[in-house]
């Protein structure tokens, strides 16, 4: 979850965004997992390959 977290920060989305990208879940799908439910490993396949296949933009280095 942290990685999803992470993620989604970085490009300005939320994570539920994420899991409904990566064809992963639908919308209560996150939801799901923070009140303490789990994923499969082909779920986190799922995101982990979404993620992989997207990567977050570098974060520039201020020129000053």
């Amino acid at each position: 979850m942290a990685e999803v977290r992470a993620y989604a920060a970085a490009i300005g989305v939320l994570p539920t965004t994420i899991i409904q990208r990566a064809d992963a879940g639908n919308g209560s799908t996150w939801s799901k997992w923070e009140a303490g439910g789990t994923a499969t490993h082909r779920t986190t396949d799922k995101v982990r390959s979404y993620i992989a296949a997207h990567p977050a933009p570098a974060a520039k280095e201020d020129a000053a």
